[in-house]
């Protein structure tokens, strides 16, 4: 019996041919994928596939009968990837060092066993960077900025992009370098819980991000006419705030977020936006009984609340929401609906929607495991992210081209008409 991978080496976003041949004809096997992040957490997956006349089987084409999915799934084992520990997740944090080495088994029958004590009839091994030849990672510590700029090879210049994650805090890069990859200079910018940044969101001084936009701006590799903002969660609702305010953002991508300051107050120069409170649901899960946290904010439409509301109609550029529909963790289609109807009224017809039935809060680039309940290390309890597995993981193979086509379409490029 014999399983391949092809290619054995490829970026994290790209997608890869599993074929196993060698087998009787008509049988049930079992293909098995497992890794090791960089804390030592295992994550594996498993299918069932069922060989055809000639004894092969192909993820190309052949529908998986059970295990963690059905149907034709090519990256199926690599979506349904789930931890031994329950609800760690899996999150590339060095993406300049070692990549993530993805582990393929082959069982020649049905194994019912998730950790099988046999050994497999074959085997093979993939690995997936973060990051393409040539890309650099400079540190970023340029005054008060902290985060990592990921230049393209080549000598631009190239369009320059900022990435903002959520509300947990740190520096996450792997967006960005993957981005970087595919031709933009990105900037993965922290904004607290980093460094010497402030601990907690408290509040927020959209000065910060300003500062990010003419440093990046400014950088003889980036095309200096306006850069573009991809932000998620939190970092959506400062994507946001920053396109509303910030007149260089020239293109914005928003991902599962709120479209009004929530919680920590922003400041801007003489201006304060108050945050509005979250209100907290919390609902049980069994076996464990732990808790689940999804945050909710109130009517943005109630009158103590308008003075949140983040003034979508005086962005330059345009804005593209991206939104899961079963995202239990931010009411994200309502917001993008509300911040639509905004831009409309007053006249602003370049803000775009789009919207996936069945994805969840943590849209990522493509082949990312899906994860439905985590932990994260700076809150005692889960968090509910929402989601069912097949149409969460398509949405992350449909967005990622598309973010990219937005940004190359709307950021110009010129060496000249710096900041």
């Amino acid at each position: 019996m014999h399983l391949t991978v092809t290619p054995e080496s490829a970026l994290a976003d790209e997608s890869v041919k599993i074929k196993a041949w060698g087998l009787p004809p008509h049988q049930i096997v079992t293909i098995r994928a497992w890794l090791k992040d960089e804390r030592g957490e295992m994550f594996y997956s498993r299918a069932f596939y069922r060989s055809d006349d000639e004894g092969k089987v192909d993820l190309q084409q052949s529908p998986a009968t059970g295990g963690d999915y059905h149907g034709v799934h090519p990256m199926g084992l690599f979506w349904s990837l789930k931890p031994v520990t329950p609800y760690f997740r899996l999150m590339k944090r060095d993406v300049m060092g070692s990549p993530f080495e993805i582990h393929l088994e082959l069982y020649g029958q049905l194994e019912l066993d998730a950790m099988p004590e046999c050994s497999p009839n074959a085997t093979a091994c993939l690995r997936r960077w973060f990051v393409a030849p040539g890309v650099q990672r400079l540190q970023v510590r340029e005054g008060r900025l902290r985060g990592a700029l990921f230049i393209p090879p080549g000598e631009g210049p190239f369009q320059g992009v900022i990435d903002i994650f959520g509300g947990f805090g740190g520096l996450i890069e792997y967006r960005c370098s993957l981005l970087a990859s595919r031709g933009f200079a990105t900037l993965a910018l922290a904004y607290f819980a980093y460094e010497d940044l402030p601990k907690t969101l408290d509040y927020l001084d959209l000065k910060y991000f300003e500062e990010a936009v003419q440093f990046l701006s400014s950088h003889p590799k980036v095309c200096g006419s306006g850069v573009g903002v991809i932000g998620f969660s939190k970092g959506a609702e400062m994507a946001l705030a920053m396109a509303s305010y910030i007149p260089h953002i020239a293109a914005t991508v928003f991902i599962n977020g709120t479209v009004a300051i929530s919680g920590s107050t922003v400041r801007y120069g003489d201006l304060i936006l108050p945050g509005i409170p979250y209100q907290r649901e919390r609902t049980l899960i069994t076996p464990s009984e732990a808790c689940i946290v999804s945050p909710l904010l109130g009517d943005l439409s109630k009158p103590e609340n308008q003075a949140s509301v983040l003034p979508v109609e005086k962005a330059k550029g345009p804005i593209l929401f991206l939104v899961g529909e079963n995202d239990k963790s931010c009411e994200s289609l309502y917001f993008a609906r509300l911040s639509l109807a905004r831009a409309k009224k007053w006249g602003k017809m370049d803000v775009y929607i789009e919207s996936y039935p069945g994805a969840g809060h943590l849209l990522e680039p493509p082949c990312s495991p899906f994860s439905l309940v985590s932990r994260v290390s700076s809150s005692p309890s889960l968090i509910m992210w929402g989601g069912e597995l097949v149409p969460h993981c398509q949405a992350q193979e449909i967005s990622w081209p598309i973010i990219q086509d937005f940004l190359r379409k709307n950021i110009p490029c010129s060496k000249k008409n710096k900041l």
